[in-house]
This record gives C-alpha cells, structure tokens and sequence, in this order.
C-alpha cells in the first residue's frame, strides 16, 4: 500500500523485516525484489510528489566552489521513484576492469567481481526497460556497418553500445506494483532524521521519521537500508552521533570522503574522411525499440599497459555557445536555454558571458536555417515531447563529418574530496551539508593520454584526423565542473574498515542490520553513467537480505505504541 506518512500516529513505532529508507531507483528495485519472499517491508520516501517544493528545499546545503559543483538540491528530487523523474535514461553497466584493484588507481578494487554482478545487470535491465541486455554492436546490430567506415583497431573500440530507458520515471512506473503488494507498506512524505543505535552502538536500535507537518514517529527493523543517494547517505551516517560522535560507521572518518563525479567535456575537432554515410555517430534502434549508441574507448589491455582510468567518447556537434558552428538548431538551443531545465540547460552555458555579437549571430542562424530547424521541431516533437519512448538527446544531420569528441571518464578516488555537514540546519532539525568535490591532475592527463592514443589510431588507419589543444583541456573537461548528478562513493565498499564504510554485501562494518544501497558505496566510478549499476546492486542486495532474514512463516506487518 501507499499512504500518507501523516496518518501513522505520532510516536508508535512500525516493526518490519526489511526498512529502505529512499523510493528511488535503488530503493524501489530493492522493495520490488524483496516483495514474495515471506518479509514485511517499510519503503520510506521523503517527497510526496515528484514537485514537493518544501521536501526538495530540505536537500538545500553548502559547496565549496560552485563553479566546481552544482548547488546540492540539483540533479535530485524527492518523490516516489525520486531523480528517475528527471534522468536522460542512459543505461551501460561497469566494464570488468572497473572492478580491478588497478595499481595506478589508488583506492581501486571492488570486493565484488564483475562476474557476480551480471545476472543483476540482466534483471536491471528490464527493470530500467532498457531492452536486451546487449551492450556490444556485433551482438545487437550484427548486420550494421561499423561506426566508422575503414576504422579498425586493437586499441580504440568502437562497438560498445550505450542503451536508452524510455526514459523509465520508476514512481510512475511501479506505483501500481508497489500499491498492490500485501507485504510493502509505502511512506510518502516520510524524512529519516536519525539512526539511533544499542548503547554499545552495535546495532540499529530504530530509525527517527519525522513529516514536515510535525509527525515523528519511529521504524524497527531486522535489517534497514539506506538508499537515499550519494550524498545523502553520507549526510545521514554524519547527522547520527548520538551513541557514536563522529556518525554512525565513521569511526576511521571515512563517511563522506572519496566523493567522486565525473570528468566529462567537449573537446576538440574530429574530421572523418569519405562521406557522411561512412559515420554512424546517431542512435540506432534495436529490434526492440530501445535507442543504443555508439562510443569509443580504450580496450583494457591497453588500458593496463598505459595505466589509464577508464573513459568513452562520443561524436558530437561543436560547441553550442559558439555561433561560428553555423547551425540553427544549436542556436535555437542557446538561445532557449532558460527555458530548458537547470540539468541541461547548464550544458548551454559559458563561464564567459555571451556578447550582443553572439546572440546576433545566433539569431542570425536561426533564420538563415529554416528548413533544418523546422525539420528538427518536428522530429522532437514527434519523437520526444509526445513519444512513450524518447528520442534520447539533440543529434544534428552529419553534413560535413565533422565533430567534437564528448569525453566522459572516471577519476581517482581521493580522500581529500569529501561531503562534510556545515553549522547550518534544515526545518526538520538535521544539518546541511558542504560538498568539496576536488579532482587530481591524474585525471586530466589520463584523458589526454587517452585522446592521444584516439588521434594516433585514427591517423594510422586513415579513417581520419582528431585534434585538440591540450593547454586548454582542463578547461575543456571542467567548463561545467563535476559532471551531473553522479554522487558517487561517499560509503564505499571494502574489506577494511580503515579505507571503506560497508563490506561486499553493503552493510556497515561496525554495525550489525545497517546497510548502503547506491552509489554511495561504489569504490570507484567508471566511464558509465552509474544508475544500471545502482539497481544490479541493490537487487544483489535483495537476494543477500532474502536469505539471511528467511523466515520459517510469513510475519505481518504491524504497528505497536
């Protein structure tokens, strides 16, 4: 069932097997999967609605640079199925070398092998309705021409394959599901505000619920899960000092630390030779009407042998803030960017303000490119705005073969990049959070290393020629600062309890029945997108929990003062 957090009465306490505290992707995946398996489960949301001014208002906190980090109630909502309401729907699992202990990556190495993960992948697939679980073009377009024409290589791939959720509001989606199951009662509106502990902090003794109307009540669980983001995951282990100063789980401070994004840019100029047909840069349609596309990257043996992080690379249309591009539809994007939402419309500026010029020259563009723009209207209405599947991203017709590279690569775990609390508190109490988000050189000269060996591949082959100015790369990669909503790392996952926050099965080392569903338990961040990752995690999490809190008969769910 789902309901109001306002008619639990204040101060009983709800007993269940299985608490998950957060109704996004994780938390969701995780209810589902538990659902049949003989346990109760409490599934507490903080949002009410997917518009939930107020609850939004309480992710409000600090950054240490906001030209480094977006403002920390960006890129995530509250809300059943929370930032699933406003994701892009790119699906790609984590390569088998992600989960190496690579010795040029510090704090590399997940205590869970690749191998285990990939019947979860398969299963998250469906659930993020991503189609056939085929990430590699010569298993899903077996017949297609190759992304580019003439290109082969041992070093540079080129058929791996990104796949496109519809985009799946996982709310919307699975509300019916979770409204019909007789064994998960649903809280909208429900705020965790504490972890309370034994005396002897070994356990979880109940975990503090509040409303913003002024209910408290408390849940009593044999397991509880929290699965509320990268960020705050590390505000809730740090908010939680009652029994345990320094938070729940950090007795080594390691809550909050090793805060990772990604290393993402456009850069420099790609031009391949022969015509336009030689090049597949768009997306393609898999016979089960899933949008894939194609990128590029380093195989992972070449990876080993010039220590690189991990990284892709997309065809993409030349920069949309500079008019010199001549197209219509990308000044059309400029100049509506305020019209677009915080999350994309912040790829549409510049750190330098647009001149009087630029906008003639943009208005210019507009309307000497007619047709192309009316026809790109079309498209995106047709295609996008009214579709049930959309079309993923903006794709300009390839009239020239020429392009930018759209660089996307993990970064160095860093202990000094890190989600502290700050002086300030929110309504309900709880403190706010400061993010230092804080990168390595490492990670710029990896992905140079990396373009160099593209330019070097592409020239060798003849397919064409990749240039870039490398004083400028920095500045490229980082024109937006860390990249999107990918909260990673901040309760990582390890077999020490001196360098991580939860063990392979995402509970807390110090702390019996408590564990981390998400990216916050993520060791390191990969080239990919991480929310495929975060529901094969949390449906691993799912099968570990079934088993160990396997009851003998089904017990009911039920309230007690």
């Amino acid at each position: 069932m789902i309901e109001d957090a306002n008619q639990v009465p204040a101060g009983t306490v709800l007993e269940a097997d299985v608490c998950v505290v957060g109704g996004g992707a994780a938390g969701i995946s995780l209810a589902l999967a538990l659902s049949g398996k003989g346990l109760s489960i409490v599934l507490l949301e903080a949002g009410k609605h997917s518009q939930d001014a107020p609850a939004q208002a309480l992710y409000e906190g600090e950054v240490a640079d906001e030209q480094m980090h977006s403002p920390t109630h960006r890129y995530r909502l509250r809300g059943l199925g929370g930032s699933t309401s406003l994701w892009g729907g790119r699906c790609m699992p984590y390569d088998p070398i992600d989960f190496e202990e690579r010795s040029w990556v510090p704090h590399s190495g997940w205590p869970v092998a690749y191998e285990e993960l990939v019947p979860y992948y398969v299963a998250a697939n469906n659930l993020a309705e991503a189609g056939r679980y085929a990430y590699d073009a010569r298993e899903a377009f077996p017949f297609s021409p190759p992304m580019i024409a003439g290109f082969t290589s041992d070093i540079v791939r080129t058929t791996g394959l990104e796949r496109f959720s519809c985009p799946t509001h996982f709310g919307k989606r699975y509300a019916r599901r979770l409204q019909l199951a007789p064994d998960i009662r649903v809280l909208r509106g429900a705020v965790c505000t504490g972890i309370r502990l034994q005396a002897d902090g070994s356990a979880v003794r109940a975990l503090d619920i509040a409303t913003l109307e002024g209910n408290r009540f408390g849940v009593r669980a044999r397991a509880s899960v929290l699965a509320t983001g990268g960020l705050e995951t590390a505000r809730l282990l740090l908010c939680s000092n009652d029994v345990t100063p320094a938070g729940v789980g950090n007795q080594f401070d390691v809550v909050g630390r090793y805060y990772q994004c990604h290393i993402a840019g456009n850069v420099g100029t790609l031009t391949v030779n022969g015509p336009p047909s030689d090049v597949r840069h768009g997306y393609e349609v898999a016979p089960d009407g899933v949008y894939c596309r194609r990128r590029l990257s380093i195989a992972p043996a070449r990876q080993r042998q010039h220590q690189l992080l991990n990284a892709v690379a997309r065809l993409h249309f030349p920069k949309i803030t500079d008019p010199s591009h001549g197209s219509g539809v990308l000044s059309g994007l400029f100049l509506a960017r305020k019209m677009i939402s915080y999350e994309y419309g912040k790829r549409l500026a510049d750190r330098k303000p647009p001149t009087l010029a630029d906008y003639a020259r943009h208005l210019f563009n507009v309307a000497s490119d007619p047709l192309d723009t009316a026809a790109f209207l079309a498209h995106w209405v047709s295609r996008r705005t009214l579709a049930q599947r959309k079309f993923p991203s903006v794709i300009l017709r390839n009239r020239i073969n020429r392009f930018s590279l759209e660089v996307q690569s993990e970064q160095q775990p860093l202990a000094t990049s890190r989600v502290q609390l700050c002086d300030r508190t929110d309504p309900l109490g709880m403190r706010r959070i400061r993010v230092d988000w804080r990168y390595s050189r490492d990670d710029i000269d990896s992905v140079a290393q990396t373009l160099d060996l593209m330019a070097a591949e592409l020239a060798r082959s003849g397919a064409g020629r990749f240039s870039y100015q490398r004083a400028t790369l920095e500045e490229d990669l980082l024109r937006y600062g860390a990249y999107g909503g990918h909260h990673i790392g901040t309760a990582r996952m390890g077999p020490d309890p001196r360098t991580s926050v939860v063990d392979r099965d995402c509970k807390l080392h110090a702390v019996s029945g408590l564990y981390v569903a998400g990216s916050a338990a993520f060791p390191t961040s990969s080239q990919a997108n991480p929310t495929l990752t975060i529901i094969a995690l949390s449906l691993r999490l799912a099968d570990h929990l079934a088993q160990r809190l396997k009851p003998a008969t089904a017990p009911a769910l039920e309230v007690v003062a």
